[in-house]
């Protein structure tokens, strides 16, 4: 029985995942370095320490990850307060399905506590969750199951009584290996073959999941 469903934000609750795929080539770029698309979408939701340690992989030593890093949110930031930010379709309906079935919804993000707050209340979706766990609470990020793990500890409930909703492979993998039941909404890329494996569903959007609770 599902008691409880934990989100994924960015690109799974709001469409903010194609800035991470725009601006971290950007921010590169500003310091000197080429990043494919390619490269890009394998950043999604990659939490620490597997950021630090792909990017060094890829660029050496003497990277700087937390500079690039600064540069790439400082650029994000600006677009978002250009552009907005909107909830991904079917949202609000199923967050409004959930709240009257009592069903206890959470966030489990790679994103920083202080900007989850902020796009969570811009977007009016904030007051619907028990619970947002940032990445900066714990050891590893994604795809570790670290998150999610805390997660279900914070909302006292068994990793198989949670349902998990991820859009990215790194997400998806880390809700899997945590125990939950996962359900991926694809927003950059389609899963593969390995991925399919890990999903209980996979929709393509958020108002098809009423349905499998």
């Amino acid at each position: 029985m599902i008691r409880a469903v934990i989100f994924d934000m960015d690109g799974t609750l709001i469409d903010t995942e194609k800035y991470y795929r725009i601006f971290w080539p950007k921010a590169l770029e500003a310091y000197g370095y080429t990043m494919t698309d390619e490269q890009a979408l394998t950043m999604r939701s990659l939490g620490r320490p597997f950021a630090p340690r792909q990017l060094g992989d890829w660029y050496g030593e003497e990277f700087d990850y937390y500079a690039v890093r600064k540069k790439r949110k400082e650029l994000m930031e600006e677009a978002l307060d250009r552009d907005g930010i909107k909830c991904k379709p079917g949202a609000v309906e199923l967050l409004e399905d959930l709240k009257k079935r009592h069903i206890t919804t959470a966030v489990a993000t790679a994103t920083d506590l202080e900007r989850t707050e902020k796009y969570l209340t811009l977007t009016g979706i904030r007051p619907y969750f028990e619970k947002l766990i940032s990445a900066t609470m714990v050891a590893e990020g994604k795809p570790s199951p670290d998150i999610y793990l805390y997660a279900c500890g914070q909302l006292g409930l068994a990793p198989e009584e949670c349902m998990a909703v991820e859009d990215s492979p790194n997400g998806v993998l880390s809700a899997y290996r945590a125990g939950c039941k996962v359900v991926m909404v694809p927003d950059q890329t389609q899963p593969d073959a390995e991925l399919k494996k890990c999903l209980y569903a996979c929709v393509p959007t958020l108002a098809e999941i009423s349905h499998l609770i």
